[in-house]
């Protein structure tokens, strides 16, 4: 089968491989419908490797070249052993999350920071394939009515929902999101969801900022034309937004996100990036400014999908087009040359 590896900073390829060994108990393998480009992707490809080892990941053992993708929908065509409430021929998406089992934050649940967690096509060869092998215990069926193509945005979502709960939003709350990119829409439309009152929005792409306006938000800045920090400060009666959430992993941006929320406030940072931020501690412990990292998703896409099923949320503003895997690389090329118009575009291992 063909699958988009990769195999160093700017070497992307499309190989063939092996199609995936029987599942010994605790595994699946899952024939993949739509496999979303993440951001993430994007930058291991530029900028890697990240989040991937050059060597061999410590809870897998797999080391590159390998291949990507990790927000997917498809049909289990094998199970180790048997799974309770799926079987051989269930639509599912997957919680990409690996985990040991035996830490202490697995042991409490929050798998998704386990010591020596990875994620399926990070850490194991992914979804950028017509097969992929997963966790078993990361299997989620998905809902009647809910298509593949859906589903496959649901992973995504989840990250902007798990960054809205760490914020503990309360309804009525006023909240700035930095960067309306992918994360940035997937924490907007959770926003809505929780009920805050004012959803401000700082972004200088005019496609993505019109998109924002387009979903819901309250008024949307161009940070290169207005101080958005004095801004959403005099639209929240000079008392500051009660949440940001800073999206796009920029330290300038974090240390915005510090100075901008209201004292006693709290700054959610569900960006990702290698770069070190500068943090004042005098625009933090004199207002009790509370700091928090988000990552990735706990429990969370279950919720989602509920969600969706039940119509209480769109995700189709994420969805920017699909292409077939074959197009794999150009689909890259062209999320790297065009930030602006794209956020998520699915890849179909075969045509749909």
């Amino acid at each position: 089968m063909h699958a988009l590896r990769w195999h160093g900073r700017g070497d992307l390829r499309l190989d063939e491989v092996p199609e995936p060994d029987a599942p010994v108990p605790g595994e699946a393998v899952v024939e993949v419908s739509y496999c979303g480009i993440c951001g993430t992707d994007l930058h291991e490809y530029l900028h890697g490797p990240n989040l991937i080892r050059t060597g061999r990941h410590p809870l897998t053992g797999v080391e590159p070249p390998l291949t990507l993708g990790h927000e997917f929908s498809g049909r289990i065509v094998a199970l180790g052993a048997p799974v309770p409430g799926v079987d051989v021929g269930t639509r599912v998406t997957v919680d990409p999350c690996l985990r040991c089992g035996t830490c202490r934050w697995c042991r409490q649940g929050e798998y998704h920071i386990c010591a020596k967690g990875g994620s399926v096509g990070l850490a194991s060869p992914g979804a950028f394939a017509r097969y992929v092998t997963v966790p078993a215990d990361g299997l989620v069926p998905i809902p009647d009515g809910v298509s593949d193509r859906i589903a496959a945005l649901a992973e995504p979502l989840a990250v902007g929902l798990h960054a809205v709960r760490r914020a503990a939003l309360q309804p009525g709350d006023n909240v700035l999101l930095l960067g309306a990119g992918p994360i940035g829409i997937a924490v907007l439309l959770a926003l809505k969801l929780a009920g805050a009152a004012g959803i401000y929005v700082s972004e200088p792409l005019p496609e993505r900022a019109a998109r924002a306006a387009e979903i819901g938000a309250t008024e949307v800045f161009d940070p290169t034309a207005c101080d958005v920090r004095r801004e959403v400060f005099l639209r929240t009666g000079r008392v500051g937004p009660d949440v940001v959430v800073e999206a796009t992993g920029r330290p300038d941006l974090v240390e915005l996100a510090v100075r901008t929320v209201r004292r006693g406030g709290r700054a959610v940072l569900a960006g990702i990036s290698g770069e070190a931020a500068s943090l004042p501690i005098t625009q933090i412990v004199p207002f009790e400014r509370t700091i928090l990292g988000s990552l990735g998703y706990n429990f969370d896409i279950p919720r989602v999908l509920d969600l969706i099923a039940t119509e209480r949320l769109d995700p189709t503003p994420l969805l920017s087009g699909v292409r077939s895997l074959a197009d794999g690389l150009s689909a890259f090329a062209e999320l790297d040359a065009d930030r602006g118009r794209h956020l998520k575009i699915l890849l179909a291992p075969e045509e749909h």
